[in-house]
This record gives structure tokens, sequence and C-alpha cells, in this order.
């Protein structure tokens, strides 16, 4: 900024600063009406609709389904969308932590005394760009599915069994494809090439510990899990 633009910048401030009013009681006043109407607002609300409470938790569950609170939606789908594992932590940590720094080190970096958003194309350009993608993350995961999925392409007499295994809990402790957990039990998308079809099938009745016994499924949902695993082949 030179002598004659901090001038200009000096003059219309002043002139602001006598057409304003002092910040207490004035400001202070109005944030402490909205404070109220907030808190009154809220008390009103538990009361009307109560809390909403859900099932008891159960540690023992392998079929629970995660999710976040929605102000962490947009946060919970760069997750979905960053898939490879060394990349999570600079999902989950990096790109958050980079945001909040530069925005607390905001009036540091940015000195110019342009406050318009017309005239200061570069800052308008990314808050907008920040709130679209923010918004757009924030859609996706509130309207994702169950994390307990199988994104793996198969043909359309397999996806019954796609569907029974996703929601067995399979993918507790197995791996299929980009879904899943590395353990502890082995990786299933090349399970075909390691066991027939009648090894899978007495696997399901007579798995080894701590994999749970199947054999109470009904048969129906027990023969499309198989037929599914059966075809998973490595490439």
């Amino acid at each position: 900024m030179n002598a004659r633009e901090k001038e200009a910048y000096l003059r219309e401030y002043g002139l602001m600063k006598q057409k304003g009013k002092p910040f207490f009681p004035y400001a202070v006043a109005k944030d402490s009406l909205m404070a109220m109407l907030v808190v009154l607002t809220i008390v009103a609300m538990s009361i009307i609709f109560g809390a909403e409470l859900g099932p008891k938790a159960d540690p023992t569950t392998t079929t629970y389904v995660p999710r976040p609170e929605w102000y962490f939606f947009f946060l919970f789908e760069l997750l979905r969308v960053i898939k490879p594992a060394l990349l999570v932590p600079l999902a989950t940590i990096g790109i958050p932590t980079i945001c909040m720094v530069l925005l607390l080190l905001l009036p540091f970096y940015d000195r110019g005394p342009e406050r318009r958003p017309e005239r200061r194309p570069i800052a308008t350009t990314a808050g907008i760009f920040t709130i679209i993608a923010m918004a757009y993350l924030t859609w996706l995961g509130a309207s994702a599915g169950s994390p307990n999925e199988i994104d793996l392409k198969v043909a359309e007499k397999y996806n019954p069994g796609k569907l029974v295994v996703a929601q067995s809990g399979c993918l507790a402790c197995h791996k299929i494809g980009e879904n899943g957990n590395d353990g502890p039990g082995p990786e299933l998308t090349d399970i075909a090439d390691k066991l027939p079809k009648a090894a899978i099938r007495r696997t399901l009745d007579n798995p080894t510990a701590p994999m749970p016994s199947f054999a109470g499924m009904p048969e129906n949902k027990k023969a499309a899990m198989v037929e599914f695993l059966a075809q998973l082949h490595g490439e």
C-alpha cells in the first residue's frame, strides 16, 4: 500500500467511524440478545423433541456402521475418496490442519486494504471454491450408502451373494478389492485361486477361530455367498 492509498483508506475509515456506534453497549447488546435466542431455541427443542437415543452399544458386533456428525460428513467422504492407506494420514490430519493454519494466519498474509469481494478476485474465488467443495463433499457424505459395501463389479447373478457378504460382517476381518480390513483374516479378492467352491463352503460351516460359523445361515443366502466368493479370481 503506497502513501496515497493509505491516506485515502484512513480518511474513509475516519468518516465511517464518525457515523458508527461504539462497540459497547450496542454490539455487545445485540450479540448477547442473539446468543440468548440461540440458547432458548436449543432448550425449547430439547424439551419438545427430546434426545434421540439409539440401541445400547454392542462391543462384540462386526456389522456396526459408524457415521460421523453431519459437520464431519465432508471429511468422512474425503476418506472414502482417498482409498490408499498411505494417503489416509494426509486426509485425516494433513489437509484439515493445513486449512486451519491458513485460516488462522489469514490476517497476517492478507494485508490488502480492499474488502469488497468483487475487488478481490483471488480470495473470493478461493472462498467460493472452498464452500462449494465442502458443501458437495458434505452432501455426498450424507447420501452415501453403508461403508459395508463391496465396490467390485461382478455379473448380475453374483450380486445377491455380494450383498450377503457385505452385510454379514466379513469386511470387518477380510479385504475384498479396496473394501474391508487387512486382517485378522486373509484377503478374499483372489480366494477362488486358493480354494475351490467346496472348500469355501466347508470353511463357512466349520471355520477356524476367531471366524464365526455360518452353518445356521439360510441355505439360499449361504449358496449365494459361496457363488460370489467362488468367482473371485486375481488379475
